[in-house]
């Protein structure tokens, strides 16, 4: 979800929800610590040189249960945000602590904010020899293990 998507959301707002991908609301007494601009600037395993950027908010709980930020209080965080760092319209990307610091994607379902997975990926396919996609292969047509492998039982080869 892009930065202006999520802004958007927010002005309908009443009440700010996250949820994380196993389905558990974020406790309402969240804070937003953070927000900021974070720049990967990397090289894939084919050598291309690479820079991604993302609007990362950190989400962390305290003990103060009678916190709750407002659609509209966190609208203008990100405006100052917006206006201090000067950064553009980027993908929202979401840290928050379960067992380890998750770094998550964010999807709106019409009323709350999902926490989405990320997942890795190789982005040189093409340079590595990784298929496009998954090969089909006949189970009748391979070949059996004694027929391709001299490391049959009584072989002699793992002595």
């Amino acid at each position: 979800m892009k930065l202006s998507d999520f802004k958007k959301e927010l002005v309908v707002l009443d009440t700010l929800t996250f949820v994380q991908p196993n389905g558990k609301n974020v406790p309402a007494h969240f804070h937003i610590t953070e927000v900021g601009l974070t720049t990967k600037h990397f090289i894939d395993c084919g050598g291309t040189i690479r820079e991604e950027k993302v609007v990362n908010f950190q989400l962390w709980e305290a003990n103060d249960f009678d916190h709750r930020l407002a659609g509209s209080k966190l609208l203008s965080i990100i405006d100052l945000s917006v206006r201090t760092l000067n950064f553009g319209d980027y993908d929202v990307e979401i840290e928050y602590q379960t067992e380890t610091i998750g770094r998550y994607g964010v999807a709106f379902d019409g009323k709350r904010f999902v926490l989405t997975n990320k997942v890795t990926d190789c982005l040189a396919k093409d340079k590595c020899g990784i298929p496009t996609e998954k090969l089909k292969v006949k189970l009748s047509e391979l070949q059996t293990v004694e027929s391709s492998s001299c490391c049959t039982p009584n072989s002699g080869c793992c002595n």
